[in-house]
């Protein structure tokens, strides 16, 4: 894989120019984005790969939901389903794709959840729907230039910054750098709790925000409990299990587990990964598997994993929370 990227290194400066050209023609108006009369949160990214979009998704669903009418908008990826898709009874992860699947599982009478390629469309059908949403989450939108958010959450993780990388094929950058410009928050994420203050402040220093914008930090907070279909039962009294993960990057969960000196063994898949019916049938001769919130979204189909599957779900923790929450409430409050 890294020769592949020293390979294709040559075609960097072609994509990277390709990318700031789009941008800079969004920016001067050539193409065309459309902005509402009402608020409209993106949370996305400049990487590829996992930066922590779904814990923070969940963050501002817990943060507006009880005041405001919340309905979140994906691309809904790999899903078996095309154009604008709405939670509701009977729905599945392929209908929504994992990850809005579990935005529905889990606060499905309070919010609405739906999918769309287009998100222009997409909005354009939640705001036609009898119960309007009063705020609009894009998950995963940075890039989708056509819809032109009055909030950007920018999300970059501890170990991988973007300000370290360069696009791709050779780096992990869907942009140049450049775009971190049109965040009003940069949200550095998945660091340590050891993480001191001194080294907050290189990484503010590295990422030199504009006057306006604000960087915080964020942990991941893992569960002391687990859940599968029928039960719930402390971490600590799972039995040696099978650890199976289709994340773009489970190091931290890992670390975490063998942090607890937990035993078990790891299948580890690509992100989004669709088992097949040979990796299911090994699954089924397991005593005990643990996976992602996201994977179980997947694996709850299967009746006879049940009794076997259990997921721990995990939350983002934001430091200086208050500050956060204030900005993020202060802006849906302007409309």
């Amino acid at each position: 894989m890294k020769l592949l990227r020293y390979i294709f290194f040559p075609v960097v400066p072609i994509y990277f120019c390709i990318t700031w050209l789009r941008n800079k023609l969004f920016d001067l108006g050539i193409l065309k984005s459309t902005s509402y009369r009402f608020p409209v949160i993106c949370v996305g990214n400049l990487s590829v790969g996992g930066t922590g979009k779904t814990p923070m998704i969940e963050y501002l669903i817990r943060l507006l939901k009880d005041d405001t009418q919340v309905a979140t908008l994906s691309r809904g990826y790999k899903r078996k389903s095309e154009g604008f898709q709405i939670g509701k009874e009977g729905v599945t992860a392929d209908i929504l794709g994992d990850e809005p699947f579990q935005f529905y599982s889990k606060y499905k009478n309070q919010i609405t959840v739906a999918v769309d390629a287009d998100r222009r469309e997409g909005i354009a059908q939640l705001m036609a729907l009898q119960l309007k949403p009063d705020v609009v989450l894009l998950d995963d939108a940075y890039q989708h230039r056509k819809v032109q958010a009055g909030f950007n959450i920018l999300l970059t993780t501890y170990s991988n910054l973007y300000t370290s990388d360069i696009v791709l094929p050779t780096g992990n950058l869907r942009e140049p750098k450049s775009g971190a410009s049109r965040a009003n928050v940069i949200v550095v994420t998945k660091c340590p709790n050891s993480i001191s203050e001194s080294e907050k402040a290189d990484i503010i220093t590295a990422i030199a925000p504009k006057t306006e914008q604000h960087v915080f930090f964020s942990t991941i907070k893992y569960a002391d409990y687990v859940v599968s279909k029928t039960k719930q039962m402390d971490l600590q009294d799972v039995p040696r299990f099978t650890l199976v993960t289709g994340i773009a990057n489970p190091t931290p969960l890992v670390d975490y587990l063998k942090g607890k000196d937990m035993v078990f063994d790891h299948l580890n898949f690509k992100d989004h990964h669709d088992f097949t019916a040979d990796e299911l049938e090994t699954f089924k001769q397991k005593t005990c598997i643990l996976t992602t919130e996201k994977d179980f979204m997947r694996l709850n189909q299967f009746e006879y994993l049940d009794d076997k599957v259990f997921y721990l779900s995990i939350e983002a923790v934001i430091d200086r929370a208050a500050d956060f929450d204030k900005l993020v409430k202060s802006y849906v409050a302007s409309y």
